[in-house]
């Protein structure tokens, strides 16, 4: 096991809380196995897609939850078919639970099967206040510049603007 420093890594941000939840999420995601298997895509700028490879469950036994930042999806099939006896089972029947942490700004906007595959959609949606904005920088007015007010230290005025 590795020993990480992270101070210099907080020297330079604000407002990061969620950092150590992070990090002990991707210890989790580590542990999770490969079943089943899947794919992220980004389509354009903000919007994403999570495709799973559940062959052979139903629309009623794949759930799906997000739950604060984390999306689960989780299949359990219903029962295994009576009196079949198998030769050979090759086909995972399993059940799984598989889980993706997702940004503050992604959301989930649908999902839906099929030959398959379960696609879920995620769309990054950014909200008014963590949009960049420009801030005015107010100056004071300097003596001998035009329209300053000699031996003062107030901002100028337009008298025609008051």
């Amino acid at each position: 096991m590795r020993a990480f420093d992270l101070s210099p890594l907080f020297r330079q941000t604000v407002g990061f809380d969620r950092l150590a939840s992070l990090i002990d999420s991707a210890h989790r995601v580590e542990d999770q196995g490969s079943y089943p298997p899947y794919n992220i895509e980004k389509h354009g700028e903000d919007a994403y897609r999570i495709t799973l490879a559940v062959a052979g469950f139903a629309e009623h036994e794949l759930s799906l939850v997000v739950k604060g930042n984390s999306l689960v999806v989780s299949g359990k099939h219903d029962q295994d078919p009576q009196g079949v006896q198998y030769l050979h089972r090759g086909i995972a029947a399993r059940a799984f639970e598989r889980r993706f942490e997702l940004a503050d700004t992604v959301s989930v906007v649908g999902a839906r099967l099929d030959h398959g595959l379960l696609f879920i959609e995620l769309k990054r949606v950014v909200p008014e206040a963590l949009r960049p904005r420009l801030i005015p920088i107010e100056g004071i007015a300097r003596a001998g510049a035009p329209g300053a007010q000699s031996g003062t230290n107030q901002p100028v005025i337009d008298a025609d603007a008051a």
